[in-house]
C-alpha cells in the first residue's frame, strides 16, 4: 500500500519542553493549544522566568519584550529590567542555562526584538525573531505534529 501511495505514514514526534515569557492570557491559551501534548511552562514577570529558566531544560524558548501596559506605547522607558530583554541579558550572562534550546523571540515590538536577538546571539544562541502573527506557521515548520 505504501509503495502504491495509498497509505499515508504518520510518525508522532514525541513531547518536546517549552517556555514561554509573556504577560497575555490569551497567548497563553494560544500556546497551549499549539503545544498540547508537550510540557509547557509559562511566565509572565522577568523573576519567575529566571526560575524556571535555571531550574529546567527546554527544547523550545518563546520571549515577547514588552511585558508591563507602559511598554506598548513606547520603547522610552527605563525600565527594561521588567522586559523580555533582561531575560536575553541574563541568558548571555549566564552560558551555562538552555545552551541547546531553540530560542523564538515573538513580540510584535520589532525593534526591541532585533536588540534581544542580537544579545542572544553574543553567547552564540540558535536564536530568531517572528512576530506573533506569524508564530504558528512557524511553530508548524518546526516543531510539526
Amino acid at each position: 500500500m505504501m509503495r502504491l501511495g495509498l497509505t499515508e505514514i504518520k510518525v508522532e514526534r514525541t513531547p518536546i519542553s517549552v517556555f514561554v515569557l509573556d504577560d497575555d492570557t490569551r497567548r497563553h491559551r494560544w500556546f497551549k493549544k499549539r503545544f498540547e501534548g508537550d510540557e509547557l511552562d509559562v511566565s509572565e514577570t522577568v523573576e519567575k522566568a529566571k526560575v524556571f529558566l535555571s531550574e529546567n531544560s527546554y527544547d523550545a524558548i518563546f520571549l515577547d519584550h514588552d511585558l508591563l501596559p507602559h511598554h506598548y506605547e513606547s520603547n522610552d522607558h527605563d525600565d527594561f529590567s521588567s522586559t523580555g530583554y533582561a531575560i536575553a541579558e541574563w541568558l548571555t550572562e549566564n552560558s551555562e542555562y538552555q545552551r541547546a534550546s531553540t530560542i523564538v523571540v515573538h513580540t510584535r515590538n520589532a525593534d526591541a526584538a532585533i536588540k534581544m536577538v542580537e544579545k542572544l546571539r553574543e553567547s552564540g544562541r540558535n536564536v530568531e525573531y517572528c512576530a506573533f502573527p506569524m508564530l504558528d506557521l512557524k511553530i508548524k515548520n518546526y516543531w510539526k505534529r
